[in-house]
């Protein structure tokens, strides 16, 4: 995954369902927008419902980028052309002329939440045939012609705490992994990132002993690979291949998100543990999208779960988690949620989460609050500043700063420092996108390098330590 969502130059698209023998097409970025937007939606629908559902579409597919979706779980694709999955799209079909011209203005814009990062999940569907919690095509089409604007539209379908991403840069994307397995003699800087991750990760796994984040691939942090591997059923070789590091990388998000549920107030975090009814196959609604992203999230730490899509329809890919899940726990494995299987879930699911914060309740970073940082500025959020990127710099190269309250030269080429590193605009400025990435570095770095009580320190104790 990447620090900062970029648009791609070109996306590769698997002409099949996932798991379906077919080719993959690798086209430009723009040219599937265009593809898609014109496989789903009808060029002579008014303006404003034509530009709703080409943010949607764009985003939809960053999402899928961003969070390397199918990359992660071993495909050698981006997305696939099943709408059962993901969206339409036609090889080598027309493309409407107004839908051409539109998608050129707009593809490189996204949607997201207010706060975050990553591009919204924008779930839609016909609105016909097929309905569902997201954006319903059809449904944007009334809504414009009551008047209402592409943003409102949006609102009207993924809440009020939405924003646009206008103009995001455009660039080569290349998949997290490397391209080679890590072990002795790997790039300073792709160990660096696995140090990392390993020790993020080590704060719900303390069995993963602590490592120095110093580029180096030695003994410990072999040591820390093999655990991680133990844990998660993989060859216990203490080299980083593609199977180890995707499978981190979803650890690490997951645990991301269970840190970040406080901040973000994620709505199904906060959902009742009443059993609504029994759930099944063919069922649709706000249950069943708890009901996915619950099991998504324990997915994560028991590999025996499969992912699954929170799009609130209860499909085949749900059973199947349903019966992984019943499995697991020792239940009736009927692939129906009944009153068992949903408090089992429920106890589960808050286990995780009251243990990830437990574990990130001290020195949480504070929010943005809309006040640009430069030089000249003072306060206590250049202290805070100044602190943040002290804690980064025990880990990353860069210098330490002293904690004066004062934006001077220093603390300036600090922040240049950071943006160079992680692929901002090596300006200077602390605006929001700078300070999310520096909090949330932060509180990777401060985790990582904090022990949980038992955990191994991953050095040698010795009379006198």
């Amino acid at each position: 995954m990447t620090e900062i969502p970029i648009i791609p130059e070109k996306i590769t698209v698997h002409l099949g369902k996932p798991n379906e023998y077919a080719p993959n097409v690798t086209v430009p970025f723009i040219d599937y927008i265009k593809n898609v937007a014109s496989s789903e939606i009808y060029p002579t629908w008014p303006e404003n419902a034509l530009r709703a559902n080409i943010y949607a579409q764009v985003t939809f597919a960053l999402n899928r980028i961003y969070t390397e979706w199918y990359r992660s779980r071993g495909y050698n694709f981006d997305i696939t052309n099943s709408t059962q999955y993901d969206q339409a799209y036609i090889h080598g079909r027309e493309i409407f002329s107004n839908i051409s011209d539109l998608v050129d203005e707009l593809f490189n814009d996204y949607v997201r939440r207010q706060g975050n990062i990553e591009p919204l999940f924008t779930q839609f569907c016909n609105g016909t045939t097929v309905t569902c919690d997201g954006l319903s095509q059809w449904g944007t089409v009334t809504l414009a012609n009551q008047g209402l604007t592409p943003f409102e539209i949006l609102q009207y379908y993924y809440g009020k705490d939405i924003e646009i991403v206008f103009n995001a840069p455009v660039g080569s994307v290349t998949p997290s992994y490397p391209g080679y397995p890590l072990g002795p003699g790997a790039d300073i800087g792709d160990v660096r990132i696995l140090q990392s991750r390993l020790n993020r990760v080590s704060k719900n796994y303390p069995a993963i002993p602590k490592v120095t984040v110093d580029g180096i691939y030695g003994p410990a942090t072999t040591a820390a690979v093999k655990a991680f591997q133990k844990i998660f059923g993989l060859t216990q070789d203490g080299i980083v291949g593609q199977a180890t590091w995707y499978q981190l990388e979803r650890i690490y998000v997951a645990v991301k998100k269970l840190a970040e549920l406080q901040s973000e107030g994620f709505s199904f975090a906060n959902q009742s543990a009443q059993f609504p009814s029994a759930l099944q196959i063919g069922m649709r609604g706000s249950p069943i999208a708890v009901l996915q992203h619950r099991l998504d999230l324990v997915g994560a730490f028991y590999d025996t779960i499969p992912d699954v899509a929170v799009d609130g329809i209860f499909g085949e890919g749900t059973k199947e988690a349903v019966i992984a899940f019943q499995n697991r726990f020792g239940l009736n494995p009927d692939g129906v949620v009944g009153k068992a299987t949903w408090n089992k879930l429920y106890q589960v699911y808050q286990d995780i989460v009251r243990s990830e914060l437990l574990l990130s309740q001290q020195d949480l970073p504070v929010a943005w609050n809309g006040v640009v940082l430069r030089v000249g500025s003072r306060g206590e959020r250049v202290q805070l500043l100044q602190q943040y990127l002290n804690t980064i710099g025990t880990v990353w190269e860069i210098p330490r700063l002293p904690v004066t309250g004062y934006f001077g030269d220093d603390t300036r080429n600090a922040v240049r420092l950071f943006q160079d590193l992680f692929n901002l605009p090596p300006d200077g400025i602390v605006g929001k996108q700078t300070w999310d990435a520096i909090t949330s570095l932060y509180t990777d770095v401060l985790t990582g390098l904090n022990r949980v009580p038992g955990q191994y320190p991953g050095n040698v104790l010795r009379e006198g330590n």
